[in-house]
């Protein structure tokens, strides 16, 4: 009976978590930029949830619940290990899959494409953490303002302020022709 109990259990925190694993990843490979680093972030947090499937439940809003966790767990780490966050960004963003990217294109077309990536790339890598962090969050991975709020713990206009000036930095990079 105590078999049946922990394999609906597993069948619980699976059916919870199975949707959120690949935008947890693909935001811990945007904090870490390394694969194995990123695959380790998610995999320690989900053995930090897996016994609080009952709290994880009552979460209402779960993406930026887990965001908020996972950023958590990496600043955790970082202090941990005394160390900065990783500056390596020649990482190709490909590394990270994303199935709007899987269209088939003229070589031409993905050769302009390659090429603007490692731009973006480059450009990314030179703003600081917290607007790397942010342009991430938000503009790549999709989290709304409201739900920045709840993952970074700041005030809506001070995002809004933030980002505006993350954006801005990110287009003088890239428009001024230093990249």
């Amino acid at each position: 009976m105590s078999e049946d109990l922990n394999k609906n259990y597993q069948a619980s925190f699976e059916r919870l978590l199975r949707p959120q694993i690949e935008p947890l990843y693909r935001l811990a490979w945007r904090l870490c930029a390394n694969r194995d680093d990123a695959e380790d972030l998610v995999q320690d947090l989900l053995v930090k949830l897996y016994p609080r499937l009952e709290k994880l439940a009552e979460v209402e809003e779960l993406r930026p619940w887990l965001a908020r966790s996972l950023r958590n767990l990496y600043a955790d780490r970082l202090r941990r290990l005394g160390r900065r966050p990783v500056q390596d960004w020649d990482v190709e963003l490909e590394e990270v899959s994303d199935p709007r990217s899987s269209v088939p294109m003229e070589p031409e077309a993905a050769l302009a494409r390659r090429q603007l990536q490692g731009r973006v790339t480059q450009a990314l890598a030179l703003l600081n953490e917290d607007q790397r962090q942010l342009i991430g969050f938000h503009d790549m991975e999709g989290y709304t303002l409201p739900e920045l709020e709840l993952i970074l713990g700041t005030p809506l206009g001070t995002l809004k302020s933030r980002l505006h000036r993350a954006r801005a930095r990110l287009k003088e990079l890239l428009v001024d022709g230093t990249i």
